[in-house]
């Protein structure tokens, strides 16, 4: 079996939990079929949806909303810090003007 980037996409489940914004793959599965999730714009309710690095996730977590982009994907679920080297926020706020 290939690794997921080899093949170039990942089944959307998977990278959500890859990157930690599930704690299970079942628990990234139910996210996905709440319909809450959006992938390049378009509302997503399978979790079998191939995802490309360079795509644009906004997704719920917690209580806010977090639009990301995937810069590669994933190889395995890894440390906190290597999930998060596989994509930068979008909707990081602006720093506070000092005075």
């Amino acid at each position: 079996m290939a690794s997921p980037g080899a093949a170039g996409s990942i089944r959307l489940d998977k990278l959500l939990w890859f990157l930690r914004f599930a704690r299970s793959r079942s628990l990234a599965q139910a996210m996905v079929e709440t319909g809450h999730i959006r992938l390049d714009g378009r509302r997503v309710t399978r979790s079998s949806c191939a995802v490309h690095a360079g795509a644009t996730l906004v997704l719920p977590v917690g209580e806010r909303i977090e639009v990301v982009r995937l810069l590669t994907l994933p190889l395995r679920r890894g440390p906190a810090s290597e999930a998060q080297a596989c994509y930068v926020k979008l909707d990081s706020p602006a720093p506070a003007a000092s005075s």
